[in-house]
Order: structure tokens, then sequence, then C-alpha cells
């Protein structure tokens, strides 16, 4: 069986260099926002090219204390709206509703599975604040036009790349410009991955930063003084440090998965298959780290059942919407269409830098037999 995913065989060239960070914090005997945190903070703010990096629990609290952080700075009060993609996995709209925000759910385009930036406009109200952007699978939204509508109604700009570490925005910079402010996740499964929960939140205001050090730590910057009613979100010791070993081969494992993703568009040649329509390599659209590797058909249950009787696991993100969770019943009555078809019709693929090209190859050649 080819897994979806094989996590021990990702981190299995790391284990010799986990077990010398496991033996160095265990020495250090600093198990809490030690040494481990200020570097990865460091490096992953280089690598982002952003000012300041604030590790944080997860990726679901890097959300929710941005919202809470421009709360407290006074660029969101409660109640404020907020525009999210409807096509989204529910953590990202939870995290508005967890910092007593309201979300306004928009439709994707169907090609990229990312917000359509335009429905946006016709979404802002006077209680509009905010746009969330998520960069579903790996690929960004269209940042560009985003921000112009963001400037132009003077709303704040999020982001959720909890699937997107490492995405070139315009050939040159990650995720977006130098004004919003991005969420990231390190659970184990991410392109980024640690052996545990872990997160970040990369921003250029210095503000934001110092307000989100102190809220992920019971809202105190000096220990038992407390300025704001926080948390306990620290980014793990031993999570940084194996993060610390991992981020130097980021480019290289989304180099592979690029490439895996290059075959399977250019090799799968099924009618009843509809894969993801992605950006040419080169090109200033070309932005896709391929977390997931999404087709669509209309007999999904089917298709699922054959491919796995053939020895090859697949995953469904997501198989309900958001607006149709029973946790979400004030927005049951919504009808987006589009999201629906999507939730109804997407299978992901295996792809990770483990996979083999011989697996490519039998994956290719039993998808093009259906």
């Amino acid at each position: 069986m080819i897994p979806f995913l094989d996590l021990k065989k990702i981190n299995e060239p790391y284990e010799t260099a986990f077990q010398e960070k496991m033996k160095l914090v265990l020495d250090n005997g600093w198990y809490i926002l030690g040494n481990e945190v200020k570097e990865f903070e460091t490096s992953f703010a280089n690598y982002c090219g952003t000012k300041y990096c604030v590790g944080v629990g997860n990726g679901f609290d890097a959300l929710v204390l941005i919202f809470k952080g421009y709360i407290q700075l006074g660029k969101l009060q409660k109640g404020d709206e907020v525009i999210v993609p409807a096509n989204t996995y529910i953590a990202s709209i939870l995290a508005i509703l967890q910092a007593d925000l309201m979300p306004v759910l928009v439709e994707p385009k169907l090609e990229t599975y990312n917000i359509n930036p335009d429905l946006i406009v016709e979404k802002i109200t006077s209680k509009t604040k905010a746009i969330l952007v998520v960069h579903l699978y790996g690929q960004l939204a269209e940042m560009d036009k985003i921000n112009e509508i963001a400037v132009a109604n003077d709303l704040s700009v999020i982001e959720d790349a909890a699937q997107a570490h490492g995405a070139i925005r315009n050939q040159k910079s990650r995720i977006s410009n130098q004004k919003s402010s991005v969420a990231y996740s390190f659970y184990p499964g991410k392109n980024l991955g640690t052996l545990g929960d872990a997160g970040a939140v990369t921003t250029n205001d210095l503000e934001l930063a110092k307000v989100i050090q102190s809220l992920r730590n019971y809202g105190s910057e000096t220990k038992y003084y407390n300025d704001y009613i926080g948390v306990n979100s620290r980014l793990d010791e031993l999570q940084a440090a194996f993060l610390n070993v991992k981020l130097p081969n980021l480019d290289a494992e989304n180099e592979k998965r690029r490439i895996i993703a290059e075959r399977y568009l250019s090799e799968i040649k099924n009618n009843k298959i509809i894969l993801p329509t992605v950006p040419l390599r080169g090109t200033k659209e070309s932005n896709h780290v391929f977390h997931l590797f999404v087709i669509r058909t209309q007999n999904r249950t089917n298709l699922q059942d054959y491919l796995y009787r053939n020895g090859i696991q697949t995953v469904i993100h997501y198989p309900v919407p958001p607006h149709n969770q029973k946790a979400l019943s004030d927005w049951n009555h919504l009808s987006f269409p589009i999201t629906q078809k999507i939730h109804d019709e997407v299978l992901s693929l295996p792809i990770s830098p483990v996979l083999t090209m011989d697996e490519v190859d039998y994956i290719v050649s039993i998808l093009n037999k259906y």
C-alpha cells in the first residue's frame, strides 16, 4: 500500500539530529521559551523575510492571537466582521469566532479553490474590518487584488499559511506584502512539520509582535506582571529544536513536491479526473508548494475505492464544508454552491518528499486506467 503520507519515513533522515537536539535541551535544563525557541524565531523570520516571528502552541492559536492582538491595539473591536473563504478548513473560521469577531464567508474560485477577490467587495459593510486569506493546499491566493481591496477599504489583512510554508510571491518575497500578519502551523503533516503541535506568527509590526509575545504567556511580558488577559500558548522548546533541524531543508523538500506535482499534471490523462489549475513554473504566479495535490471527480467514492483496491491511499480534504457543520449552525441556512461542489468532489493524492518516482509511475498508471 502506498500511504497517503508516511511521516515516519519523512522524519527518518532527521532522527540522529533530533536525538542530539533532545540531549542538548535536556542538558540545558531550560524547557520553556529557551534558546531553541529564540533560534527558530530568528531563523524563521529571516527565512520568511519578516522582522519578527513569535512562536506559539499551534497554528489555530497563531490566528486567534493575531486577532486578539489587533483588538488590544485598537485595530479591531469585538463584533467586527472578518471576510474569510467559505472553502477552508473550519479552524480558520473558528479562530475568528474565538476572538469574538464575526466571520463573513465568501465563495472561492473553482479553478484555484482560493477565495475569489471579485466577490469580496460585495460582502464589505461598515462593520467589515479585516480579510482572513487562506492559502489552501499550498497555492497562494491572489494577494495583489486582495491587498488593493484592503487598502481601498482600510481593512487589515491576516493570512492563514498553515499549508503554504515556503511559498514565494512574485518570485521574490515569501507569502505576502510587508503589512499583513501571517499564521503558520507546524503540525506533523505540514510541509514544515514537527513531532507535535506548534505554530508561529510572522509580522513586520513590532507592536503586534510584542502584544502576541505577551498574550501567548498569560498576557505577561515580565513574570508575575500581567498586562493582558492572555493564554498559555508557547512554542515548546523541544518542538522548536526539531524545527531548527528541518527548516534548512524546507525549500529542497518543497522542490521535490513540485517535481511530483508536475508529473501528475503532465501525465495523468483521464477525462473523469479534473486536475488542479496551476500557473506554469517560472511565471510570477507560480507559487504553489503542494502541501496537497487535489483532484476532482464526480464519483469520488468509486474512485477512492478503486485506488485503495489498487494499493493507493487517498484522503478527502474536506468532506463537509464549514457552513454545513453542526458547530456553525448559524450558517447552515446559507448556500455556497461552488464550495459545496468542491467539498463533494475533491480527493487528495499522495505527495511528499519521500514519494518515489516508481510510486508516482504506478499512481499515474492506475489513474489513467480508471
